[in-house]
């Protein structure tokens, strides 16, 4: 018996579901540009509030990094969708709930607050490999605490952590697929919407997951780029 399927890889570009293909990848691209600067931003101050000499700013940083990176993706993304919105009371709730594409919104500051638990690690193992020496050095400079981890420990320890930084980078544009769960309209989305249009799941779902390939690769070049520009002399590199 033969294979009754009919391929059909035009739907890929034919229009409408080209267009929508397109709008998809847009979307993730928005969203994973957008919770990553959340992330790393984030994931530095936390980072460093875990190797700071004041117990109270390392129990804060802790109790960030092991609550959000210990309960699931998933679970916070509709945490943050359904019931965030009630955590400002009735009234500010509603007026939340009525903003336009608050879904997308939600899906970037979940994905940030999210992967800023785990850039906080690696920012904190970067620390760790620093020898103390070097603390000192900066210190007995004159520089103050603050001015230390500013202008030398953070800068030397980013360098040090690029090659897990840059799984984290290509893990959020992966993440955004999560999205779809609150109605974001992102690459796996349309290529959901296409299978439900022609009943061509197969090859909307391939072109997906070509594309996320190639947004992948061109991630991983990125941070290739900048860890050989900012590599640290006499460590090996990649």
């Amino acid at each position: 018996m033969g294979l009754a399927y009919e391929f059909d890889w035009g739907v890929l570009w034919r229009q409408p579901y080209g267009l929508w293909l397109l709008k998809g990848v847009g979307l993730t691209v928005i969203i994973g540009l957008s919770s990553w600067f959340i992330a790393l931003a984030l994931g530095i101050f936390i980072g460093t509030l875990r190797v700071t000499s004041y117990r109270i700013l390392r129990f804060i940083g802790t109790f960030y990094v092991e609550v959000l990176r210990n309960i699931p993706l998933l679970v916070q993304m509709f945490f943050w969708f359904y019931a965030g919105p009630m955590l400002f009371g009735e009234h500010l709730g509603r007026k939340i709930n009525h903003i336009n594409e608050l879904n997308i919104y939600v899906a970037i500051l979940c994905l940030g607050l999210y992967t800023a638990s785990r850039v906080a690690e690696h920012v904190r193992a970067g620390f760790a490999s620093i020898h103390r020496d070097q603390y000192q050095a900066a210190l007995s400079t004159g520089m103050t605490q603050m001015q230390m981890y500013r202008y030398v420990i953070i800068p030397y320890a980013l360098r040090l952590i690029i090659p897990p930084l840059t799984t984290e980078f290509l893990t959020i544009f992966k993440n955004t697929s999560i999205a779809m769960t609150i109605g974001v309209a992102e690459l796996t989305f349309q290529s959901y919407r296409i299978d439900a249009e022609t009943f061509h799941g197969l090859e909307a779902t391939t072109g997906a997951m070509i594309i996320y390939f190639f947004l992948g690769m061109a991630v991983v070049k990125f941070m290739g780029l900048l860890e050989k520009r900012f590599k640290i002399p006499g460590l090996v590199g990649r």
